[in-house]
């Protein structure tokens, strides 16, 4: 017995396992893999029941509880929803759309990296901790909204006084945006997966935890170690040195 297979099924195939795959991966980074493999569970139930062996009692039931279901998915998974979105509207294939409906249109050149590399490099010298989180193609504002708003041109010494030990704004992240520094003592989202090493502290995971989500370079200089790391697409790149950081900013711009 042959089965009348289409090039349109298999594609239909393929679309699905990779919806399933992404979900999969966005449910483990958040720490919900559990929940998600609950969910699936209860939805194969669901046909096994009501479809293969067309219980009736039972599977009227399950059937109210998944048209509510639908909608408590929404409630209960609202944040990864929105990082989903988020994610996909980030996407390098996707970034001309974010640049083009941006307002500020202003490319970065080197007078505007060259102040964040010099500050970085004097504060990894002197084991001053700092996270500075660098806009690129997707906006930033509802991280902006969290912290207290600069508007300032960069420069090196206002980036070293804002994360000088016992400054009020030296807490939190500093934000860059179009040239222009924004904000700081932002709050970010940290990063929830499991395989990031213990032995990097708070800084480390909210730079890979807000790049996870957004479209930008994170800059970390650890107290501890006088070391500098940089985050892109939610991976940690660790002791740069000044070079190497401005390469890094230059080239992801």
């Amino acid at each position: 017995m042959f089965f009348d297979i289409s090039i349109m099924d298999i594609i239909d195939v393929v679309l699905v396992a990779l919806m399933l795959y992404y979900m999969y991966r966005l449910m483990k980074d958040s720490g919900s893999l559990n929940v998600f493999v609950g969910i699936l569970v209860f939805i194969f139930s669901w046909l096994f029941v009501s479809k293969m062996l067309q219980m009736r009692l039972l599977g009227s039931i399950l059937d109210q509880l998944m048209s509510v279901g639908t909608l408590a998915l929404v409630v209960i998974f609202q944040e990864e929803i929105r990082n989903f979105f988020r994610t996909l509207g980030s996407h390098r294939h996707f970034g001309f759309l974010s640049k083009f409906f941006s307002r500020d249109k202003k490319d970065s050149n080197a007078t505007e990296v060259m102040p964040v590399v010099l500050a970085c490099n004097s504060m990894a010298q002197q084991k001053v901790g700092a996270l500075i989180v660098v806009q690129r193609n997707m906006s930033l504002d509802d991280i902006v909204k969290t912290g207290e708003t600069i508007n300032a041109n960069i420069s090196q010494r206002l980036v070293e006084a804002v994360f000088f030990k016992n400054a009020p704004l030296h807490d939190g992240a500093m934000i860059i945006q179009n040239g222009r520094i924004t904000a700081a003592q932002c709050i970010l989202p940290v990063s929830h997966n499991l395989n990031i090493s213990k032995k990097l502290g708070l800084r480390h995971r909210s730079a890979i935890g807000v790049t996870e989500i957004y479209d930008a370079i994170a800059i970390v200089v650890s107290e501890e170690t006088g070391t500098i790391s940089a985050a892109i697409g939610g991976k940690l790149i660790q002791n740069l040195d000044a070079r190497k950081l401005e390469e890094i900013l230059t080239k992801q711009k």
